[in-house]
């Protein structure tokens, strides 16, 4: 047990800065792009939002796409957790290992989001068929190179109020840092096994 111990220790870290951040966003802030907690200047602030959707936003567009939407973070969530046991029985890169536990961390704090929030913090659409399973995710991290009013013409996101790059939370980071803790170990691992490759061939 004590082997796996630093690993449910990042994974609770990571859950919990994500759920704490959000809570206090949502106990300590005012909903909308109007309104920030400005870091570096207008560069990097805070800004307290939603999304009933998927990363930018996107949506399923019929009645129970959001529950989808949350089954598959759910299903994602599981399929991690079990790779993370399959590799730790294994010698694999360190990168590798810490990558899976900050994409599970991530997964999780955004399920949380969609499980909970729309009953525990009301935040589900009025159109939503349900409030269990319908909630929006909390995102506060803003970093600010452009936002502005969509023209109408553009599909999907036309005349809306939107930022060049999307607000996002801990839970988003941390699986944006894992996939890059992935990718990173997954092409050292190879090259290191064309170089043996290489070695046994020469010799």
């Amino acid at each position: 047990m004590k082997r796996y111990a630093k690993y449910i220790l990042a994974l609770l870290l990571i859950i919990l800065a994500d759920q704490g951040s959000k809570l206090w966003a949502y106990s300590h802030m005012q909903l909308g792009l109007d309104h920030h907690i400005k870091i570096l200047g207008n560069l990097f602030k805070l800004t307290y939002v939603l999304n009933y959707g998927m990363a930018f936003g996107l949506q399923l567009g019929f009645k129970y796409g959001k529950l989808l939407i949350t089954f598959v973070r759910l299903f994602a969530s599981l399929y991690v957790a079990i790779h993370i046991v399959q590799s730790l029985a294994k010698p694999t890169h360190p990168l590798w290992t810490w990558g899976w536990i900050a994409l599970l961390g991530g997964a999780i704090g955004n399920s949380i989001d969609s499980i909970f929030y729309g009953v525990y913090l009301n935040n589900a659409p009025a159109d939503a068929p349900m409030k269990w399973f319908h909630g929006q995710v909390i995102d506060i991290i803003h970093i600010d190179f452009w936002s502005g009013l969509i023209p109408s013409w553009v599909p999907i996101w036309g005349g809306q109020e939107m930022c060049l790059l999307p607000i996002f939370n801990i839970a988003d980071l941390a699986i944006f840092l894992g996939l890059a803790f992935i990718f990173y170990s997954f092409n050292a691992s190879a090259a290191l096994k064309t170089n043996d490759q290489l070695t046994d061939f020469i010799a």
